[in-house]
């Protein structure tokens, strides 16, 4: 054939136009991506500029908030309470974690034996979920309060002197991460459960007729398997964690002398309180900058743990 009669040939071939499917495709896409970007895109974007500004009250009036930098971060990590809110950050994050994920677990391998009411006792478990964080948080303070709260009643009806759980620098901060380990028990129940639900029964039945006992085959068949769940679990717990204003807010606002102060809630303090806009804007991205980070190394552990499941 010549490239003369060639031509003719490539020229006839049709051209390939987005299918109607695909158009109809992006139509329902874009909604979604409007949405996140107007309420997550936007926002995140406002606030990194906003910390690199002198961001006072009259700037809502004249609009103007001079350009500085890093400095609101500088002024951040200079800050005297900024070591101590980090370490109390720290605390209720992993301390909320390993209890919640503890308890919970154990309940999940406890509610994989069918008996009778294990699903309305499991339903029941659910309530402290279900409820709102501001409701939960009131109700903890008022356990907690020092003369009439129920904890300090069940202690001196013990022959135990009552304890100062909200007005004690050493008891505010185990105080709020119990009250937050209490909330957060029923969302690694339920994840976890239905990991456990997804084991094969004839896996158990294997390790029982090879000799396993309980600890055995929890140890060698449950745990294993259990480990993709387990990640998704502790991600999203310390994702959620690391961001908890309502309970601390609510029970003891961040008292007493910051002993509870979050890096949550000093964002809120230096914003709306000490009209910081700028360094409440850098905390809150510090936030960020964290959670990003687990969120990284959580997808990472994640594909090496389908890669090794895949081989």
């Amino acid at each position: 054939m010549t490239l003369a009669a060639a031509r003719p040939a490539a020229a006839a071939r049709p051209v390939r136009r987005p299918r109607r499917g695909n158009w109809a495709a992006l139509g329902f896409l874009l909604p979604a991506l409007a949405y996140v970007g107007l309420f997550f895109g936007y926002p995140l974007v406002a606030n990194v500029v906003m910390s690199t500004q002198d961001y006072t009250v009259k700037s809502f009036y004249t609009g103007q908030a001079p350009f500085v930098g890093l400095d609101n971060y500088a002024a951040v990590l200079s800050n005297p309470l900024f070591p101590a809110t980090a370490l109390n950050t720290v605390l209720f994050t992993v301390g909320s974690l390993v209890f919640q994920f503890t308890i919970g677990l154990a309940l999940a391998v406890f509610f994989n034996g069918r008996f009778l009411g294990s699903a309305l006792l499991r339903s029941l478990l659910l309530l402290p979920w279900l409820l709102p964080l501001v409701v939960s948080g009131a109700v903890w303070g008022w356990m907690f309060d020092t003369d009439h709260g129920v904890l300090n009643a069940g202690l001196r009806a013990l022959g135990f002197d009552p304890v100062p759980w909200l007005t004690g620098t050493g008891w505010a901060l185990p105080a709020v991460i119990l009250a937050n380990i209490w909330i957060g028990i029923p969302f690694n129940l339920v994840i976890l459960h239905g990991g456990l639900r997804a084991v094969p029964a004839s896996l158990y039945e294997a390790a029982e007729l090879d000799g396993a006992g309980p600890w055995q085959r929890f140890r060698h068949v449950t745990w294993p398997l259990l480990r993709p769940v387990t990640g998704i679990v502790l991600m999203l717990g310390l994702v959620y964690t690391i961001k908890v204003f309502d309970v601390i807010m609510v029970i003891t606002g961040g008292g007493p002398a910051n002993a509870t102060q979050t890096l949550t809630t000093w964002s809120y303090r230096l914003s709306f309180h000490d009209f910081a806009f700028g360094q409440g804007a850098a905390v809150g991205n510090i936030l960020i900058v964290v959670a990003t980070l687990f969120g990284f190394l959580y997808l990472r552990s994640a594909k090496a743990t389908l890669s090794e499941t895949a081989a």
